[in-house]
């Protein structure tokens, strides 16, 4: 399946790249680490019968610029999501976020000042001291990560995709895992080897309160979210 994000906006950081689908009322689908837009493949496009979906890759994943030095943490990218909503003049759409999409939209809503119609949070992460596991290690050897051959990081990024049950992604279909994780373009470098998940490098968690991103949380409100 081809999965082409055709639109560019310029952030302080690099190229987002984004598309819309659909029309009615707007719907935004939030991608988590380490994954891309290619995640709402099938979802964005069912969505679309009825809404406008508007998806997008974060900078530093898919198809949007990933160069080193880039600012990819929480706050970076929350603030590229709000200057996204403005672009699209969205002033309260629906919100749908995954993993670390959750933290971001999140601080979209309560310290980037935008507001939502409702939001919704599946396997959704905070970041900050909560993270562990893969992505733990990750963060404590990040110079090792960063010098592991391709194939050994594909394999790293395809496993933790496969061992993630929010996906159940089958083991004898490891083209999918790799485009997942490329943007639809094929097998890629994923920005597993610098996932900054701190709000900035000099914050902690994602939010003053932790509660709110818990791990699987789901937050909808049929009257509106508001900061």
């Amino acid at each position: 399946m081809t999965w082409t994000l055709g639109e560019e906006f310029e952030t302080p950081g690099g190229m987002v790249r984004w598309k819309v689908l659909g029309s009615g009322d707007p719907v935004v689908l939030v991608h988590g680490t380490p994954y891309s837009s290619f995640l709402w493949r099938d979802i964005a496009p069912a969505l679309a019968r009825t809404r406008t979906v508007h998806v997008f890759d974060h900078l530093g994943f898919g198809q949007s610029d990933q160069r080193e030095g880039q600012d990819l943490s929480l706050a970076a990218h929350a603030r590229n999501l709000a200057r996204l909503l403005d672009r699209w003049e969205l002033s309260s759409p629906s919100v749908i976020a995954h993993d670390i999409g959750g933290a971001v939209a999140l601080r979209t809503l309560l310290l980037e000042k935008r507001n939502y119609r409702d939001l919704a949070l599946f396997d959704a992460v905070s970041g900050g001291e909560g993270e562990r596991g893969l992505f733990r290690l990750v963060l404590e050897h990040s110079e090792f990560v960063r010098q592991l051959p391709g194939y050994t990081h594909e394999a790293l990024v395809a496993g933790h995709m496969r061992h993630n049950d929010a996906h159940r992604l089958p083991a004898r279909r490891p083209r999918r895992v790799s485009r997942t994780m490329a943007g639809g373009r094929g097998a890629g470098r994923a920005p597993i080897n610098r996932p900054d998940l701190r709000s900035s490098p000099h914050e902690g968690p994602a939010t003053d309160d932790r509660s709110v991103a818990a791990p699987g949380s789901t937050v909808g409100s049929p009257h509106g979210v508001r900061s």
